[in-house]
C-alpha cells in the first residue's frame, strides 16, 4: 500500500467497532455536522443537567460512550485493553474542567498521581496528562505570567500550585511514566511555560519525562521552542514537547480585538499548518535533545512526519516519537499508523458524566468548526458500512 493511501483503509480503522457502534458513530457525526443542532443540543443538555433531569443514561449511551472511556479508571480498562490488542496505547485524561477551589485542585493532583500509578502497571499506558488549570486558578497563572505583584495569600497559593506540579512530576519520574502538560489560553500560558521548564530542568536530566505543549496556531511558538532548546543545551536537560494546532482560536482572536493587541493566532489555516509542520521538522531534526508527541488529526502532517522520520533514519517505534489522536475520532489515522509499527496513543477522557460535559460540548463545537473534519469522519464510516454489506 502506498504511503499516501495508508489512511484510506477503513477495515483496519474500524476493526474494533461492532456494526451497532459503527451505526452510532455515523448517527453522532451526522448530528454534529449540523451547527444549529449542536447549538440546540448543547443548550438542552446544559439545562437538563442543571435541572437534574434524568438524562445521564441517554448521554452515556450516545455521545459519552463514543468519546469517553468511562466514569472512572476501572471503567476504562475494557477500552484500554481492546485498543492495545491493535497496538494502540492510551493516555487516560481526567476531563473534569472549570474547577476553582483549593480542595478541587488537590483532588485533581491526587487523581493524576493515581492515574500515573495505574499506568505504571499497564504496558498499554506509557503516558499520563494534566491541564495547568486543573492544579491552580486561571487568574493566578495570568497574574504570575504578567509579572504582577502577588499578595502574601497569592504567593502561598502559587507555592501550592508549584508543589502540586512537583508531586506529579516526581512520581512520574519514579514510575517512568511520561507526563504531558496541556497548553491553554495565551494570557495564562507564560506562567505555565516557566513552571513546566522548571520541572524539565529537574526531572528531564537523563530523558524526557515532562512534556510541555506547543500550540502552533500561535505564530510565536517556534521562536519560543528554539529559545527553550538553547536553554536546555546550556543547562543540560532534555525537552519533551507535544505539538498541536490549538483549541482556543475564536476566544484568542476576540480577546485580542477587545483589548486592542495583536492577535497571537496565525493569520490563516495555511500559515498554521506550515507552522505545525516546521515545528515538527525542527524537533525531529533535534531528536537527540527533544522528544516529540505529535497530537494531530491532520493526515498531511502525519504523512510528513513519516517521511521525515524515514529521511532522518528514526525507527518507526523509536520511543522519542509518538502520534496521538482523541478517542472517538480519526481512527483511520490511529489504527493504520499502529498497523505500520508507529507509536500511537489515544487520549481517552473519563470522569463523571455531568463533569465531563464541558469537554464533550467543546468536542462537538470543535467538530462543527473545523472544516471538513466531520464530513471526513462521515465518509469513512459510510465507506466501512458499505464494505461490510458487501
Amino acid at each position: 500500500m502506498t504511503e499516501q493511501r495508508l489512511f484510506d483503509n477503513t477495515e483496519i480503522a474500524f476493526e474494533l467497532k461492532t456494526d451497532s457502534e459503527l451505526e452510532r458513530a455515523y448517527f453522532l457525526f451526522k448530528m454534529i455536522s449540523h451547527q444549529p443542532l449542536v447549538r440546540i443540543g448543547t443548550a438542552a443538555t446544559n439545562f437538563a443537567i442543571k435541572a437534574n433531569l434524568p438524562v445521564e443514561g441517554l448521554i452515556r449511551a450516545t455521545v459519552f460512550d463514543h468519546f469517553c472511556g468511562g466514569v472512572n479508571e476501572e471503567d476504562c480498562i475494557p477500552v484500554i485493553d481492546k485498543m492495545f490488542t491493535k497496538g494502540v496505547c492510551t493516555v487516560l485524561d481526567y476531563s473534569v474542567e472549570g474547577k476553582e477551589s483549593e480542595d478541587q485542585f488537590d483532588a485533581v493532583a491526587k487523581r493524576t498521581i493515581e492515574i500515573i500509578n495505574f499506568a505504571a502497571n499497564k504496558e498499554a499506558m506509557p503516558i499520563a496528562v494534566f491541564k495547568p488549570t486543573g492544579l491552580g486558578r486561571f487568574d493566578l497563572y495570568e497574574k504570575v505570567g504578567a509579572g504582577g505583584v502577588l499578595s502574601l495569600e497569592e504567593k502561598q497559593e502559587w507555592s501550592r500550585v508549584v508543589k502540586r506540579y512537583h508531586r506529579i512530576c516526581k512520581i512520574a519520574k519514579e514510575k517512568d511514566v511520561e507526563i504531558l502538560i496541556d497548553a491553554e489560553e495565551s494570557w495564562m500560558q507564560d506562567a505555565a511555560d516557566d513552571l513546566v521548564e522548571e520541572m524539565m530542568k529537574i526531572y528531564n536530566r537523563d530523558k524526557p519525562i515532562v512534556y510541555n505543549t506547543l500550540q502552533t496556531y500561535r505564530w510565536d511558538r517556534l521562536p519560543y521552542l528554539k529559545e527553550l532548546h538553547k536553554r536546555a543545551k546550556r543547562d543540560e536537560f532534555k525537552i519533551g514537547m507535544k505539538i498541536v494546532r490549538g483549541a482556543y482560536m475564536e476566544k484568542e482572536r476576540d480577546r485580542a480585538e477587545a483589548k486592542d493587541y495583536p492577535s497571537p493566532i496565525c493569520k490563516d489555516k495555511k500559515t498554521t499548518d506550515l507552522n505545525f509542520n516546521e515545528s515538527m521538522a525542527y524537533i525531529l531534526g533535534n531528536i537527540q535533545e527533544i522528544s516529540l508527541f505529535i497530537g494531530t488529526h491532520n493526515e498531511e502532517s502525519c504523512y510528513k512526519a513519516m517521511q521525515l522520520m524515514d529521511k532522518i533514519g528514526i525507527p518507526k517505534d523509536d520511543n522519542r516519537v509518538w502520534f496521538g489522536q482523541l478517542y472517538g475520532m480519526s481512527d483511520h489515522i490511529s489504527f493504520n499508523l499502529s498497523k505500520e509499527g508507529y507509536n500511537i496513543a489515544k487520549y481517552l477522557p473519563f470522569g463523571p458524566v455531568k463533569d465531563v460535559m464541558p469537554y464533550l460540548i467543546r468536542r462537538a463545537e470543535e467538530n462543527t468548526s473545523v472544516a471538513g473534519q466531520t464530513s471526513r469522519e462521515l465518509n469513512l464510516l459510510k465507506e466501512e458500512k458499505e464494505r461490510r454489506k458487501l
